[in-house]
């Protein structure tokens, strides 16, 4: 059987699974579309949080963006994994007993605020856009390579993907489907990991794989797998792959931005709308972490894994010998992968000096300069390289089965497929639940507020696929700005509404106005977004930054900036009612928290 039809049938099969799935649990009330009837186990719900949770961003783009720049950007893993723990203490159990339906609901209750509940929302609709449009572009990728179609088309059918079970099912349909796309993406991660890592080192588990010995250059004894990493990449002009270059403001900054950003994402927090009981939130965020860390602690390896198989496919006498030439790439089936990828235009080659031989170096680096004259190279020759491609084509890198090429299809779509559909379910949550119910038209009867939750997911998921089309960045880059986002916006305000009686309404909408509008602002100018009329294009990146502040790292600054101007609002303003505080501290108080609190 041919690699193509094997890609359709691992894929076509997933697809079918959770269609089936999302007919069988269809939501047939709002309590359901929302909350899947509160009625979700704490391990189905940690599972089904795991999958919302991993998404394209982690399944596609993490491995890449380690693999390229190694120890800098393990802040990804530090950031993401910690914000779970913010989210298991400080937010899931009290916003479960709280009772409502959404984030928004919350914050306009708490803050006896409509206008707080409108801007809540806005914070949420700009925070899931953006991080939704990481996902359309995984989507893309994925399909744009396996099914041998354009990206484009890939991002239109894995779009009527979504349309055909979240618009329907609602989070009852989205929870059970997550379930099962869990399921195929962390089998299909690690079982190429498990293979790449024996390879190397001859161990099973990777996360042990990556600090075991492998064979030195030249197939003389061994050495270690991060020190033979580390030899070759800085011979080649590169930095080295286990040091730190970042500065420590960035890096702090950018760690702490993920981390909040990640207990403050809304499609997150909706999954522990969906148990039983306030105690079921904190297993919930517990079964959560497990299932999440068998992916986080693969990662690494398969980052360093994978840059070493590049490096040595592309050197492959070692860095003192050749460069591979073309028509060992034209006629070798280990490099059958780069001419099957080089046609989605994720990546390329040029022979620019016409010897015969793509030279892979660090053209910019100066250490390389010299040599690069006296052998009379014109630049790295491979020219395109996207890194949001690393883990899709591991496996043909490695010259796996072409079994597992094709589950490794289906569990990238199946992480970019589950993200995207519970923030969509979050952004037409907030349009039917707050907008229309809440402010516009609260008398609406629960089968027309269930009809325009159905509407508001289906014009969702068309603005997202737009958007999918161009997207700023890699995919875990443009999720990074999203987790600033909703760190600068959403965090701080939950913080406040659960933990301190003081913070008035008046305060919390400027706070998260404050937030929004600072990071938005600095990100635009950060990253020279400006539309010029009459050209239809942007500029280019500008220069400058504040104290040299990373735009991916300002939300930290922004959530900072929420804090005081809510809290010095509030001190200036009026006190908060008493029945307020009273709300706030039957919140908090742990008696009855096992107990299920009714919406």
């Amino acid at each position: 059987m041919d690699q193509f039809t094997l890609n359709l049938l691992f894929v076509g099969a997933s697809f079918a699974l959770y269609i089936g799935i999302a007919v069988w649990a269809r939501a047939g009330s709002t309590s359901e579309f929302y909350a899947a009837g509160r009625g979700v186990h704490p391990v189905t719900n940690g599972m089904a949080t795991a999958a919302d949770w991993m998404s394209a961003a982690s399944f596609i783009s993490m491995a890449g963006l380690i693999a390229f720049t190694g120890y800098d950007n393990s802040s990804f893993l530090m950031g993401w994994t910690g914000g779970y723990v913010l989210l298991a203490l400080l937010l899931a159990p009290y916003l479960r007993k709280f009772g409502k339906f959404t984030v928004s609901e919350f914050i306009g209750d708490r803050f006896y605020s409509p206008t707080a509940r409108l801007v809540a929302v806005i914070c949420l609709i700009v925070a899931s856009t953006t991080y939704v449009i990481g996902q359309m572009t995984g989507v893309g990728v994925a399909f744009g390579r396996f099914l041998e179609i354009s990206n484009t088309s890939g991002l239109l059918i894995g779009a009527c993907v979504v349309f055909a079970y979240a618009v329907f099912g609602g989070m009852k349909g989205v929870t059970y489907t997550q379930v099962a796309q869990y399921v195929v993406l962390i089998t299909a991660y690690t079982i190429p990991a498990i293979f790449i890592s024996l390879q190397l080192t001859g161990t099973p588990i990777p996360a042990l794989g990556l600090f075991s010995e492998t064979t030195a250059t030249g197939g003389e004894g061994s050495v270690y797998l991060l020190q033979k990493l580390d030899q070759i990449v800085t011979d080649l002009g590169f930095a080295s792959y286990t040091e730190a270059h970042k500065d420590n403001l960035n890096m702090v900054l950018f760690t702490l931005s993920l981390m909040i950003g990640t207990a403050g994402l809304p499609h997150v927090i909706m999954r522990f709308f969906t148990v039983p009981k306030v105690s079921d939130a904190r297993w919930s965020a517990g079964w959560a972490l497990v299932f999440i860390a068998l992916l986080y602690l693969t990662a690494p390896a398969v980052g360093a894994m994978a840059r070493l198989n590049i490096t040595e496919l592309m050197w492959p006498n070692g860095t003192n010998g050749e460069a591979v030439s073309v028509e060992t790439i034209a006629n070798d089936e280990r490099y059958d992968w780069m001419e099957t990828w080089q046609k989605t235009g994720l990546l390329d080659w040029e022979d620019k000096n016409g010897d015969g031989k793509i030279q892979y170096y660090n053209d910019k680096s100066d250490a390389m300069a010299e040599k690069a004259a006296a052998n009379g190279w014109e630049g790295n020759e491979l020219t395109n390289f996207n890194r949001d491609i690393l883990v899709l084509a591991n496996p043909e890198i490695a010259n796996l089965p072409g079994w597992v090429i094709g589950l490794v299809a289906a569990g990238g779509l199946a992480a970019a497929l589950s993200t995207a559909a519970g923030l969509l379910l979050a952004i037409s949550s907030a349009v039917s639940h707050d907008l229309v119910k809440g402010a516009i038209n609260p008398s609406i009867s629960e089968k027309g507020e269930l009809l325009s939750a159905r509407i508001a997911m289906a014009v969702a998921i068309g603005v997202a696929t737009w958007l999918g089309l161009n997207p700023p960045g890699f995919a875990a880059q443009t999720v990074a700005l999203a987790f600033g986002l909703a760190a600068a916006s959403i965090f701080p305000a939950l913080m406040m509404g659960i933990f301190s009686k003081r913070v008035n309404n008046v305060g919390a909408v400027a706070g998260m106005l404050a937030g929004l509008v600072f990071t938005l602002i600095y990100i635009f100018l950060h990253k020279g977004w400006f539309f010029i009329a009459g050209t239809n294009s942007f500029p280019d990146t500008v220069d400058g930054s504040l104290f040299g502040i990373q735009s991916t790292a300002i939300g930290a600054v922004g959530a900072i900036i929420n804090f005081a101007v809510a809290y010095g609002v509030s001190m200036s303003t009026k006190d908060t009612p008493q029945e307020i505080k009273d709300l706030v501290e039957s919140v908090r108080v742990p008696a009855g928290a096992g107990a299920a609190v009714d919406h």
